[in-house]
């Protein structure tokens, strides 16, 4: 088994230590946040992850999983070193990455022997040159010499199922330039190599270029199918059995063709952007993408122009928001459809109840700039009390299975907004609502 340091625990840095510790290595995780590290010492995690506080908890408790801000103790004592902090995105799209260089100069700063060092975050083509170069100057000023690998092992989780994401992949990519790295590697996602799951060995370069290919190409699906959704509300076609009909194309697959507010979260909007500008610097047009960047944007403002044209002047109006975060099963609101869509309602003059399974924490401060516009509740029947309409934006579960009995009751304006498409308009019609899905 390996000895392995995983420096930052946000998501994905704390999905990947967390499960590399339930294979049997042993993992340190690393980060500089004193209050983080003492609340996980205690099994506290810091996100909502499902199933995922269970493992931290287990493997601390078998002393295989454990938790530090000492990052030269960590580097000092394993012989793979994770780098899995953030990498957000600059002011002209591209992927910051002075905290994947900083991370590398401290491995520069105490290694003490052979290590591999494996980028974990999502960063641009070329970054694992720069993490090189970065150790190799500091153990320079150090006048020492130790042999390294640098490897780009890109993650490809699903906020909400990281956990099956992990341990069941469609494939496991590994970008490195010798065999020994490659070897220990695979030593590394042994328990996976056993069932047979796919090893993509590759350079460092076209792992890392894999990475921003899959999340685009998932990007530009949604947005394709939200703009066949447009097109098919103005001559009368329901979008979700055109997706349906397409998704049976095996060419095409049904996965990622559901009509919707436009995507959100931590990786779509940042990794579109941060591909757009790597063509860009390299002299190349990727409009595709540049596209998909605008008219995702574009997409939720067309929701505000759903609710305000069916709704009329909204002005003093209240509106029950059923989620907020950017999918179901997270708490994370990055870049969510809701930053966008709330706000602008709010300049119209609405009003707003929101509930959300587990978005209030970040919701109260990254909505903090309409904050007199939101009265936040305690359940989804309190949301749509006495309101005009009721739009839901996150298809939690709890969402698809309103007793549209008590909803009809409560919310006098009968307007019913589905943007996530989990009712069907025709049974919600002849329950007295004013329905208005996207694309149907």
């Amino acid at each position: 088994m390996s000895k392995i340091a995983v420096v930052g625990t946000g998501y994905v840095g704390l999905v990947s230590g967390a499960i590399l510790s339930d294979f049997g290595h042993t993992v340190t995780c690393v980060d500089v946040n004193e209050n983080k590290i003492s609340d996980l010492k205690k099994g506290i995690i810091p996100i909502y992850e499902p199933g995922l506080e269970t493992i931290v908890q287990k493997n601390h408790y078998y002393k295989r999983l454990d938790f530090t801000t000492d990052i030269q103790h960590a580097v000092e004592n394993n012989d793979v070193i994770f780098i899995a902090v953030g990498t957000p995105p600059a002011d002209d799209g591209s992927a910051d990455l002075q905290f994947v260089l900083s991370v590398a100069q401290s491995i520069g700063t105490y290694m003490n022997g052979y290590k591999v060092i494996v980028d974990k975050s999502t960063v641009p083509v070329g970054t694992g040159q720069k993490v090189k170069d970065m150790i190799n100057s500091t153990l320079l000023e150090r006048e020492v010499e130790y042999p390294f690998d640098v490897v780009s092992n890109p993650e490809f989780l699903r906020e909400g199922s990281a956990v099956q994401d992990f341990t069941h992949p469609d494939r496991v990519v590994i970008g490195a330039e010798s065999q020994r790295a490659f070897e220990i590697m695979k030593e590394v996602y042994r328990v996976l190599y056993l069932n047979e799951t796919p090893l993509v060995e590759t350079n460092i370069e076209t792992a890392e270029m894999i990475k921003y290919a899959a999340n685009a190409f998932l990007a530009m699906k949604i947005t394709f199918i939200n703009e066949i959704a447009n097109v098919c509300e103005k001559v009368g076609a329901d979008v979700q059995k055109v997706a349906k009909a397409m998704g049976q194309d095996g060419r095409i697959s049904p996965k990622f063709l559901h009509a919707g507010p436009g995507y959100g979260g931590s990786c779509f909007p940042k990794d579109t952007m941060a591909l757009a500008k790597i063509a860009q610097d390299y002299g190349e047009t990727i409009s595709l993408i540049e596209t998909t960047v605008k008219a995702n944007e574009r997409q939720k403002m067309k929701m505000v122009d759903k609710i305000v044209n069916a709704m009329g002047d909204i002005e003093g109006k209240t509106l029950a928001i059923l989620g907020i975060t950017f999918k179901p099963n997270t708490d994370d609101m990055r870049d969510a459809p809701s930053l966008v869509i709330l706000p602008e309602l709010a300049k119209r003059g609405a009003k707003f109840k929101v509930y959300d399974p587990e978005g209030l924490k970040e919701g109260i401060w990254r909505l903090e700039g309409i904050k007199e516009s939101i009265t936040w509740s305690e359940n989804t029947y309190e949301a749509i009390e006495n309101t005009d309409a009721t739009v839901i934006l996150t298809e939690w579960n709890e969402f698809r299975t309103l007793d549209l009995d008590k909803v009809r009751d409560l919310n006098g304006g009968r307007f019913f907004f589905d943007l996530r498409n989990i009712y069907n308009k025709n049974v919600m019609l002849d329950e007295g609502f004013k329905y208005y899905g996207v694309g149907v």
